[in-house]
């Protein structure tokens, strides 16, 4: 998916149209300010979001799992991928991190235990599926995604496509932070995992070339805590509401805010801190921006409503949104998130944006009073 590197990028990102590629400009920012925000949520409760700068953390390093995941038989034989192009990804493993490569099995979604101050006993129940650009399954594509069962985390990152340009695969640099956001996350207190923290540590530590976007979700006991940064992202949806959405963050139209190893891109502190209370029967769909730039937020909310009703998996529901929004990629004759960002800052634009394609879905559930 190119997120949009300090966008050297013309190629795909820039979706081959000469009227966006002067747009796709390089640029770095170092944001160094305190910004709170709370705001109600449309069902009840609060979100708060602050952007800030954190402290540095050590670099001391913890055993992960960097797995990779291309099942291409199982997915072109699949109903629900009819592109043929999908690379499905899902292991039982307590904490793994993905992008593309050798086969491994197909297993079922992945679930631990975490208790609110309550005593109500929560869940984050994930489960995943990833589509790399058609001209990309050769190397994989640039997304990268891990989900730590035990740790009840998320994480999703895109690899900035404009540096292909240079003779560089961001897919590595997305790949590694994710690797080094998975080993950060297993130093972290059980039940309290910051994600800020997770991510200025997998930043620090992460020496690829390239820069990516990056959003790294935790279930603790004060609620759901991310952070994002760029133009990945995740959604709340409740009772076929969309109660949540984090921003997009964009220094231009096209050009997202990014990591890069040093300090020659946006820096973590840059990012846009939450904690959002949750219930169960909450869905989180987190992804990157070959989903949110083909598909509305009604859209997504109306796949995840379906597979509710039809108690579908979190791995076969994000399964049928890659697919959707796929479907949506290809099509030139409809609207969508992208075309419409581009009209607005006065490009001649219709019709989806086909990229890399992460979706990671969650069900949150209760096991009652415990």
């Amino acid at each position: 998916m190119a997120a949009h590197l300090p966008r050297i990028v013309v190629g795909e990102s820039c979706l081959d149209n000469p009227t966006l590629k002067g747009s796709c400009r390089s640029l770095s920012t170092k944001n160094s300010y305190s910004i709170c925000l709370s705001t109600k949520l449309r069902n009840g409760g609060k979100v708060s979001m602050s952007l800030r700068n954190h402290q540095q953390p050590d670099n001391s390093a913890v055993y992960g799992y960097f797995i990779y995941n291309a099942a291409k038989t199982w997915c072109n034989s699949h109903p629900y991928m009819q592109s043929g192009s999908g690379d499905f990804h899902t292991l039982s493993s307590s904490c793994y991190s993905v992008g593309p490569a050798h086969d491994v099995p197909f297993d079922t979604s992945a679930h631990e235990e975490q208790k609110t101050p309550s005593g109500k006993t929560l869940k984050l129940i994930s489960g995943s599926c990833y589509l790399p650009h058609p001209d990309k399954e050769e190397t994989g594509g640039e997304d990268a995604h891990f989900i730590c069962s035990e740790e009840q985390a998320i994480g999703v990152a895109d690899g900035v496509g404009g540096w292909a340009d240079l003779g560089v695969n961001a897919g590595y640099y997305s790949r590694e932070l994710m690797s080094k956001s998975v080993e950060a996350i297993q130093e972290e207190p059980k039940g309290s995992v910051d994600p800020a923290r997770v991510l200025e540590k997998a930043h620090s530590s992460t020496k690829a070339r390239g820069s990516s976007t990056a959003c790294i979700i935790a279930l603790t006991d004060q609620g759901l805590n991310a952070i994002n940064l760029g133009d990945s992202g995740f959604m709340v949806v409740r009772d076929g509401c969309t109660i949540f959405r984090s921003p997009v963050q964009q220094h231009d139209f096209n050009f997202t805010y990014q990591l890069e190893c040093g300090s020659n891109g946006d820096l973590p502190s840059s990012g846009q801190v939450f904690t959002i209370p949750v219930a169960p029967g909450d869905v989180i769909v987190a992804g990157t921006d070959g989903l949110f730039d083909n598909l509305y937020n009604n859209e997504i909310t109306a796949v995840v409503v379906h597979a509710m009703r039809a108690g579908l998996s979190p791995q076969v529901t994000a399964q049928k949104i890659a697919a959707l929004a796929r479907q949506r990629a290809m099509d030139k004759d409809r609207q969508t998130p992208f075309s419409t960002a581009a009209q607005d800052a006065g490009f001649r634009y219709y019709g989806g944006k086909l990229d890399d394609t992460t979706v990671v879905v969650s069900y949150i559930t209760g096991s009652g009073d415990a």
